[in-house]
């Protein structure tokens, strides 16, 4: 199992509710929503090669 980084982030609470709220729609916790959306930024930008998410959740199709 890989080592994850732990760190603190600090942000504002109204980027925190919209956060907690997406999160609760895709069924994340807020953790792994922000891990999710930074594994998405790294490939768009080009700097991470392939879409393999690593422990982030991917995404979640509604029924």
């Amino acid at each position: 199992m890989k080592e994850r980084k732990s760190f603190i982030l600090r942000i504002d609470q109204a980027t925190y509710t919209l956060l907690e709220k997406w999160a609760s729609d895709e069924f994340r916790s807020v953790n792994g929503q922000i891990e999710y959306l930074l594994q998405q930024a790294l490939v768009q930008s080009g700097r991470k090669k392939t879409k393999d998410t690593g422990n982030a959740s991917g995404p979640v199709k509604k029924e």
